[in-house]
């Protein structure tokens, strides 16, 4: 063999190599999709795929077994995202499950019964971009041919669409305070009633409504009567994730003749009353007055004043509307803004609620009757499935 002749393969092979080392790596074309969230509500259920930028999809169906599928184009899942199955609780439909089909391919599947499904559709929404799958299911009175409605979009707030508005985001997830516990028992009625007692009752209730009537999910920051610190409160609301935070308290009031209902969204007040209240509820904080500087910035800084504000307004409406029942008198003090300790640092809409007042004697009997309770529940519950609806999410 005669080498001489191969040495310029050889020479060429290695310069191959040489430049293959020094080449730059291609930019990635595609879009790292980071999140998928769900709804559902009695009239549909809504998958919403979370993608930033414009991207092209198709969607498509298998008979056997009864499947929706969603393929993004030039889309890569993110690791954690990837594989994952997302049980559904439905009669026509059971699980999502997401994963990286091919290298430049994201796939979504929706498991469902289409003997049960009226209809489905798949669209995309700008700003940021989202795609969107609504399926409707059959309901017993559908005659053939019906169309689905359409979906209702959200109502405006006074001050205009907020950024969860914009966003078409709703509510999963809610955490629930029973105020005070353990061994803060909070105000006491003069027949030795303790407010601890009282909330922690009407919240295992809210709770077990919410549940099973609302279709959500409820977290509550103590099921018993023990001590939580008061600053530790808005942490687990943002550590479960939570979409609302509502705390519950009784009032009280030197004057024992106050009496009412009032509701309070996260702000600074000038009021006086305002202030002497939130100065007893934050009584067991632990903060120092070195740490006021942090507290008062972060209260500035609540972006989520307009949302928690109409949160109140519909639990405060609501909640007078039900007691109402038991008190037609029952006095409506409003809703207001306060520098409660238990709202700062919550990432999302939050309110404290003041159903009435252990002070009053009137308001202490009705207290003491599981009559008055349920219908402070049912008040409760009817005002924050309100706000979802007013969301376009229920």
């Amino acid at each position: 063999m005669n080498c001489a002749n191969n040495r310029p393969f050889v020479i060429f092979i290695i310069a191959a190599a040489l430049l293959s080392l020094g080449a730059k790596p291609q930019p990635d074309s595609r879009t790292e999709i980071v999140n998928l969230r769900y709804y559902t509500h009695p009239a549909f259920t809504r998958i919403v795929l979370d993608i930033g930028k414009l991207r092209e999809y198709t969607s498509g169906e298998l008979q056997q077994p009864g499947r929706i599928y969603l393929d993004v184009l030039q889309a890569k899942l993110n690791p954690i995202l990837d594989g994952q199955s997302y049980p559904v609780k439905t009669d026509y439909l059971s699980q999502i499950v997401v994963f990286q089909k091919t290298p430049t391919t994201a796939r979504v599947v929706v498991d469902v019964d289409f003997l049960k499904v009226k209809s489905y559709r798949a669209y995309h929404l700008f700003d940021p971009f989202r795609i969107v799958i609504d399926i409707y299911p059959r309901q017993a009175s559908d005659a053939p041919g019906t169309k689905a409605q359409p979906v209702r979009p959200p109502d405006p707030l006074p001050s205009g669409y907020s950024m969860a508005r914009q966003l078409g985001l709703g509510v999963r997830t809610i955490v629930l305070d029973p105020g005070h516990g353990g061994r803060d028992p909070g105000c006491i009625g003069k027949s030795g009633l303790e407010e601890k007692v009282i909330t922690l009752d009407v919240a295992l209730a809210l709770k077990k409504m919410l549940v099973e009537k609302g279709g959500l999910n409820v977290i509550l920051t103590r099921e018993s009567d023990i001590t939580v610190p008061l600053e530790t409160l808005p942490v687990i609301a943002n550590q479960k994730r939570a979409d609302l935070f509502v705390s519950i308290h009784v009032n009280a009031h030197r004057d024992r003749k106050r009496e009412g209902v009032e509701t309070f969204f996260l702000n600074f007040s000038p009021d006086p009353a305002v202030v002497e209240l939130a100065a007893r509820e934050n009584a067991t904080s632990s903060k120092n007055i070195g740490q006021m500087k942090d507290i008062i910035l972060k209260i500035a800084q609540n972006s989520k004043i307009d949302e928690s504000r109409n949160l109140a307004e519909r639990i405060q409406k609501n909640l007078l509307q039900s007691l109402a029942v038991s008190n037609p008198k029952i006095k409506d003090l409003g809703v207001r803004g306060a520098p409660f300790y238990v709202l700062v640092g919550s990432e999302m809409p939050s309110v404290l609620v003041e159903i009435s007042h252990l002070s009053n004697p009137g308001e202490e009997a009705r207290l003491k009757t599981t009559r008055y309770r349920e219908l402070a529940v049912q008040g409760i519950y009817n005002g924050i499935m309100e706000y979802v609806r007013s969301l376009g999410k229920g």
